[in-house]
């Protein structure tokens, strides 16, 4: 069965197109999720000849990577993206891909990040057995994509807003997975020793429409495939910054907007990883193992 289509991928790729010109304006949760990556990889200590950076942006992992000590252990760097505007502008070798249909010949990498594209897939999981499977076997797979706290506030203030004056409420901002299930992603997709952690992010604005100017920079607004069908007007607009600003201000007067950077590490299975034990395979006793004396319960009469 299909994967249900939720987001239209054709108008992100417009969006993020529109958004390349200014991207660096508004490029910091890219910036931050790209030095994270980079300083995951220093505590690797082997070599990835070939990589691939997806949803490489503005080139944010690029920068980061090569201020690293790790650098030296990365040899070809491809950035890839699915906006030719992205990558336009800079040296190297870069690729327009979709990461919903990877171009990457099976086991012909040895490292692939991305870097807050994910969350824009139909089927995460589908995006992910294709990352895997283009991985040489204990090749390394990191990944970073937004989770499902993000824009909290600005999803309840215009869900309220619509309510209030239309006497109903649909969607207005993506959906985002919910980060307990990220390490599970990555066992569905087959991954071993996957791994998942979580980085909240509160930004503060001056007003609830900078928000709003900096997803439309980052090429981040809503591109839901069932989109609500009446326009966002300048009234409901007014009645949820408004509500926003009653919710989430601070004593500064400034607004906050939450943002959950979920970032996964997973390996592509091979026979020299650690591997779990049968169940009963023990050979020390867990009493043994703590240094305390075991006793047993009594049994029901």
């Amino acid at each position: 069965m299909s994967a249900p289509l939720l987001f239209d991928r054709a108008l992100h790729k417009k969006r993020l197109d529109r958004a390349a010109s200014g991207f660096a304006a508004a490029d910091f949760l890219q910036r931050r999720a790209a030095l994270d990556l980079a300083e995951r990889l220093e505590a690797i200590m082997r070599d990835f000849p070939v990589a691939v950076d997806l949803s490489a942006r503005n080139g944010a992992f690029a920068r980061a990577l090569a201020e690293s000590p790790a650098a030296e252990r990365v040899g070809v760097l491809i950035e890839a993206d699915l906006s030719a505007a992205m990558l336009a502008g800079r040296a190297g070798p870069r690729l327009v891909a979709d990461e919903e249909r990877l171009p990457f010949a099976p086991a012909s990498l040895d490292l692939i990040v991305s870097t807050l594209g994910l969350h824009w897939t139909n089927d995460v999981v589908g995006a992910l057995i294709q990352i895997r499977r283009a991985l040489k076997p204990d090749g390394l797979f990191l990944g970073a994509f937004l989770g499902g706290s993000t824009l909290t506030e600005l999803r309840q203030a215009l869900t309220d807003a619509e309510s209030e004056i239309l006497g109903g409420a649909g969607s207005r901002v993506s959906p985002f997975a919910d980060s307990r299930d990220a390490a599970g992603l990555l066992q569905r997709a087959g991954f071993a020793l996957p791994v998942a952690d979580v980085d909240r992010v509160k930004v503060s604005y001056e007003h609830p429409l900078k928000l709003l100017a900096d997803l439309r920079a980052m090429g981040e607004t809503n591109v839901l495939a069932d989109r609500h069908p009446r326009a966002l007007t300048r009234a409901l607009l007014a009645r949820a910054s408004e509500i926003y600003a009653e919710r989430f201000s601070g004593t500064d007067g400034r607004v906050s907007a939450t943002f959950e950077i979920v970032t996964l590490t997973g390996w592509a299975p091979h026979a020299s990883q650690q591997q779990p034990l049968q169940p009963g395979s023990a050979r020390m006793r867990l009493a043994d193992a703590l240094g305390v004396v075991e006793h047993r319960l009594p049994r029901d009469e």
